[in-house]
């Protein structure tokens, strides 16, 4: 069960990857799921991603309840809005309603999560 936890973690880890690059691949769920796997399957490579110098920061802040940043959520939305617009445009009635019912799920969902505080700016 660790191999296959591992696996999984590595390959949603590269998803999250192509994800930064890719406009319509999302990073964060693929980020989460790989954070997910790997403090199932290897304590050492959860750890590793949580202070990881990209990924790391917002990792801990959602792990730990602290949340997402102000820009990532309006980030999100966005993004999310213009591909399921796109997309509901695109598809037939009845995949309509299942795509506009599961935008609007995420988009509560990331509304109800914690904002985290903009950091202060270093004087200096």
């Amino acid at each position: 069960m660790r191999i296959a936890a591992n696996i999984l973690g590595s390959f949603a880890l590269v998803l999250a990857v192509l994800g930064v690059f890719l406009p319509l691949l999302p990073t964060t769920p693929f980020l989460l799921l790989a954070s997910a796997c790997y403090a199932r399957g290897s304590p050492r490579l959860h750890l590793w991603l949580r202070n990881h110098p990209v990924f790391g920061k917002y990792l801990r802040d959602f792990e730990d309840g602290r949340g997402i940043p102000l820009r990532g959520k309006i980030l999100a939305l966005v993004m999310m809005w213009t591909s399921m617009l796109y997309s509901i445009w695109k598809v037939t009635l009845a995949v309509k309603f299942v795509l506009a019912a599961i935008a609007c799920a995420v988009t509560v969902y990331l509304l109800r999560l914690p904002t985290t505080p903009r950091e202060p700016k270093d004087p200096a």
